[in-house]
């Protein structure tokens, strides 16, 4: 500990200095600094931000501060050079009062991370208050009788500063007839007495003007002075007595008004009114006038005001006992009232440094916010304990003397809990015990932890094909957990090849509504299943996102005809010819009218219908309603034109039905012609080109050895199927969708292209339909012979299954 003086200064900066203490109490972290009281503004205190280790430029940005409770505005640090200077006007005084002991404590805050000094700054005292007397003038009645070393108690001077500043000496003008007298009681309190060193004449003396002058030990000294006035008067030889010239009593505080403190009594050896005494006060110190009262009569001392053990801990109470006499005799005694402490006080919590609101990813043992406590009561009364909530996240650890933090204690979640509402409690030791609390709303902020989530991972759409464009045919909805901008979800494609286009060229998302757009009309026979991926992205740094997978099936209208195949033999305007000798008989196959449709399901489910001939007459030919087949109803005889005009009338099964028509030219000759007919067909196409009939034969026999073994194969995987799955309707990955039902039967697609075969290595590659046909009443055997058939000439079909209970199985490998 170093101090400075400067002399040769005025008195504001007589005594200034400075006492730096370079260490750190064991366990406490306290740095200790001392300044005068009176130190002018900018008054060097310490190098504050070097003692405690920080450097200069790191002041600001870790929002360097002092914080002080009471006065804060006392000392102040300069940012710029880490230098604690005085701010403005100290009063000791005012400060501590009488208290030997006077220091400012300081609280240094810095944030980032938070860290928390402990600063005492002593202040000094200096001679700045001189000795004051209560009174201007003070009166004394003193009997020429007096013996010579008599003694007549005076009322000393008070000095509002400490130690020797405070100490006192007197000085008496120059007189004849008395002297000072000082002596220490047992309180260490002087007492100041007139000594009377020569006997009294009231007539040749009656009044004496003296000035008395109290100097004390301060330098330079000051000084106060009051006027004494001695009236001396006739004979009343005996002066009232006190049974003690001491007396000490014990008063808890906040008694109440009335309780008798004491009983004096005082005793005059003089007869009749010289011997009869009245009490009166003369002083009550510190400040205690009014506190007290003394019935003069009978000299009880009662309290009359409200005693606080936390302003004045005890009372020095001067009584004055006057005889009746004349003159009157006094004597005096003094009360030394000790105030003891109750638990009247409850403590005081301050909360300070918040650190609000807290991120939910804060680390556990972060501190939250300062607690401080007070309790102004004394031992066990003034000793407070810190409770926190229970069931909290949160705990309160003991950092310093009355202070405490307010820390995180385990990990927090936003999502679950998104404010807590703490309470501190404080509670003294007294008995019963005072408490007081305060109340901490704790925020916690978000973080941007949450990615936004669908309701499922995948959504299965259904659209007509030839949609308008610009229709809207989904809405995908994604929820972030998160708050603010963390939740603010957007939506976009995951942009993908769809074929030789892009995949925005078929759809759109809204950014905002999550709505799904058709851009253009879907074609089923182009796209029947258009599979893509949408993403939700938050607004979170850095932001979080998922994906969902929309299957878009393209549902088929009959907004295609059937289209009638090539014939092998030509006839004029695309109609059929064929020659049919007149000796066949019923049943015979003339020909078989073939045709398809671009659609899918019923849509392209073919049925064929013979119109009525002209006339009314009945035709001896009948065509297969699923087969396309033209055979003869019975037999031929002569009566039958020579050239028969068949109208074939192709009809799907759409709603709205589109039909086509085929004509097929019958010409009915004899059996001799008929082989001479196909002799010169046959001739006429192996001509010159007779070597081609070995290749079309081995062709021929190698397409008919494939395709059995693709049945053979079709057959095998489908029992294996159905042996180790029978539940299952579509191949493995993806999910098979039921497109629609009908009383003929039920279809499914399976995801991809219809033109594709299905395998068990990889994804899905045909479509395979399946339908229960029901009859109508009145077609006949024969006619149900012929729907049994219908797998054979079924658009696009190679060969069809029987699965009991007379279910056709469909297999569209290639469109012929």
């Amino acid at each position: 500990m170093f101090s400075f003086q400067r002399k040769g200064l005025g008195p504001p900066t007589l005594l200034l200095s400075l006492l730096l203490l370079e260490f750190w109490e064991a366990g406490s972290g306290q740095l200790h600094y001392s300044v005068p009281e009176e130190a002018k503004h900018g008054t060097f205190v310490g190098r504050i931000a070097q003692d405690l280790g920080l450097e200069l430029a790191e002041l600001v940005p870790r929002l360097f501060r002092v914080a002080s409770k009471g006065r804060a505005d006392l000392l102040e640090v300069n940012l710029q050079n880490g230098v604690l200077f005085v701010n403005s006007r100290i009063d000791r005084e005012e400060l501590c009062g009488r208290s030997a002991e006077c220091g400012i404590h300081l609280e240094v805050i810095v944030d980032r991370p938070l860290q928390v000094f402990h600063v005492e700054v002593e202040v000094k005292d200096i001679n700045d208050n001189p000795p004051v007397f209560s009174l201007r003038e003070q009166r004394l009645l003193i009997s020429e009788s007096k013996q010579v070393d008599s003694r007549f108690p005076l009322e000393g001077a008070s000095d509002a500063d400490i130690g020797e500043n405070a100490l006192l000496t007197y000085r008496l003008s120059q007189n004849d007839f008395f002297s000072l007298e000082s002596s220490t009681n047992n309180k260490q309190t002087k007492r100041l007495s007139l000594l009377l060193k020569k006997s009294l004449d009231r007539e040749k003396t009656p009044e004496l003007n003296l000035l008395l002058t109290a100097t004390d030990g301060g330098k330079p000294d000051l000084t106060g002075t009051v006027q004494l006035f001695v009236r001396v008067l006739d004979v009343n030889d005996n002066d009232p007595e006190f049974d003690q010239s001491d007396y000490k009593v014990r008063l808890t505080e906040n008694a109440d008004k009335g309780t008798l403190v004491i009983r004096l009594n005082a005793t005059d050896r003089d007869e009749g009114v010289n011997g009869e005494v009245t009490y009166s006060l003369i002083s009550i110190k510190p400040n205690g006038r009014f506190l007290f009262t003394l019935d003069k009569n009978h000299g009880e001392v009662r309290v009359n005001g409200t005693l606080d053990y936390e302003e004045n801990k005890f009372f020095e109470i001067e009584v004055q006992a006057t005889d009746k006499g004349n003159p009157p005799m006094a004597g005096h005694c003094t009360v030394w009232v000790e105030i003891l402490d109750t638990n009247d006080n409850s403590p005081e919590v301050t909360v300070t440094s918040l650190s609000l609101p807290v991120r939910e990813n804060t680390q556990p043992s972060t501190v939250i916010a300062l607690i401080s406590v007070s309790d102004p009561d004394s031992g066990v009364n003034g000793q407070v304990t810190c409770s926190l909530t229970p069931h909290v996240p949160f705990k309160i650890v003991s950092t310093f003397k009355n202070y405490y933090s307010l820390v995180l204690d385990s990990t927090l979640d936003r999502e679950k809990v998104s404010a807590y509402d703490l309470v501190v409690t404080a509670r003294d030791g007294g008995s019963p015990s005072l408490w007081a609390t305060a109340s901490v709303s704790v925020e916690v902020a978000d973080v941007n932890d949450n990615a936004p989530a669908f309701a499922q991972p995948e959504y299965t759409v259904f659209v007509k094909e030839n949609n308008p464009p610009g229709c809207h045919i989904f809405t995908v909805s994604a929820r972030d957990a998160d708050a603010q901008e963390n939740a603010l979800v957007s939506y976009s494609l995951v942009e993908r090849r769809v074929g030789e286009r892009a995949l925005s060229s078929y759809v759109s998302v809204h950014a905002e509504s999550g709505k799904v757009y058709a851009l253009q009309p879907l074609d089923h026979e182009e796209l029947e299943l258009l599979q893509f991926q949408v993403s939700a992205r938050d607004a979170g740094v850095p932001p979080l996102g998922s994906n969902v997978t929309l299957q878009v099936f393209v549902l088929d209208e009959n907004d295609n005809a059937p289209m009638q195949l090539a014939s092998r033999a030509g006839g004029s305007g695309g109609a059929v010819s064929e020659l049919v000798p007149r000796s066949v008989g019923a049943g015979h196959v003339v020909t078989k009218v073939r045709a398809v449709d671009a659609d899918s399901g019923y849509n392209a489910w073919l049925s064929y219908e013979l119109q009525p001939a002209a006339g009314g007459a009945r035709s001896p030919f009948r065509v297969g309603l699923y087969t396309g087949e033209i055979s003869t109803t019975r037999a031929l005889d002569e009566a039958d034109a020579p050239l028969q005009r068949l109208l074939v009338l192709v009809k799907d099964h759409g709603e709205p039905a589109l039909t086509a028509t085929a004509t097929v030219l019958v010409s009915l000759v004899e059996s001799g012609q008929a082989l001479k007919a196909s002799s010169r067909a046959s001739a006429g196409a192996a001509g010159p080109k007779v070597d081609l009939v070995d290749v079309n034969v081995y062709l021929i026999i190698a397409i008919c050895a494939v395709s059995s073994l693709l049945v053979l194969t079709l057959l095998l995987y489908t029992a294996f199927r159905c042996s180790a799955s029978p539940t299952e309707v579509a191949c493995k990955p993806g999910k098979a969708t039921l497109v629609c039902s009908s009383a003929v039967g039920s279809w499914s697609y399976s995801q991809q292209r219809r033109e594709r075969v299905c395998s068990g290595e990889g994804p899905p590659k045909t479509d395979l339909m399946a339908f229960s046909p029901s009859l109508p009443p009145g077609l006949n055997r024969e006619d149900e012979g012929e729907r049994q058939e219908a797998g054979s000439n079924h658009p696009g079909q190679v060969s069809f299954l029987q699965i009991p209970p007379i279910q056709v199985v469909f297999l569209k490998a290639l469109k012929i």
